[in-house]
C-alpha cells in the first residue's frame, strides 16, 4: 500500500494481493487517527460480506471467492478502547451485473483500490452498548 498525504486528507492505494482491514487499520495506528471517514473504488479477488443478525448479536458472514468491482466502500474510524477501529460497508458489483453489499468483514485487493481518508480533528470513541451488541460511536451527553 503506498499513501500521499493531501492538503485535505490522504490517498491510499492498495495493491494486489493486500488485505484492505488489516492494512488499513494498522495505518491508522501507525498515523494515531482518533477520528476519520473514507471512501474508496477499485477491485476485489475476493471479500468478506458481513450482514448483523440482531437476535443473534452476530455478523452472519457471506463469502465472494470471484473478481468484483467495488462500486462503492464506505467507512468511518473511530477510537474502540484506545485503538483505531474500522467500520465499512461496501457493495460490489459481480461479473452479470448482479450487486452484494455489507458489512466490509475482509478482502483482498486485485488490481487496486483507491482509498481517500479524511480525518476529524476531534477523537471519536466506541462504546459497547448491550442492546445492540455492538460497540457504537459514543458523542456524549
Amino acid at each position: 500500500m503506498k499513501s500521499r498525504k493531501l492538503e485535505s486528507g490522504t490517498v491510499l492505494v492498495f495493491d494486489t494481493g493486500e488485505e484492505v482491514v488489516s492494512l488499513l487499520t494498522a495505518f491508522a495506528k501507525e498515523n494515531r487517527i482518533a477520528a476519520a471517514h473514507f471512501t474508496a473504488i477499485g477491485a476485489f479477488s475476493d471479500v468478506g460480506l458481513g450482514y448483523f443478525d440482531w437476535q443473534k448479536k452476530t455478523y452472519l458472514r457471506s463469502q465472494v471467492n470471484e473478481q468484483v468491482e467495488v462500486v462503492s466502500l464506505i467507512g468511518d474510524i473511530a477510537l474502540d478502547k484506545g485503538e483505531p477501529k474500522i467500520h465499512a460497508h461496501v457493495v460490489i458489483g459481480k461479473r452479470d451485473g448482479s450487486a452484494m453489499g455489507g458489512h466490509l468483514l475482509d478482502a483482498h485487493v486485485r488490481p487496486t483500490l483507491e482509498l481517500v481518508l479524511q480525518n476529524s480533528p476531534e477523537p471519536l470513541r466506541r462504546k459497547f452498548d448491550p442492546d445492540a451488541g455492538l460497540a457504537l460511536i459514543d458523542l456524549g451527553s
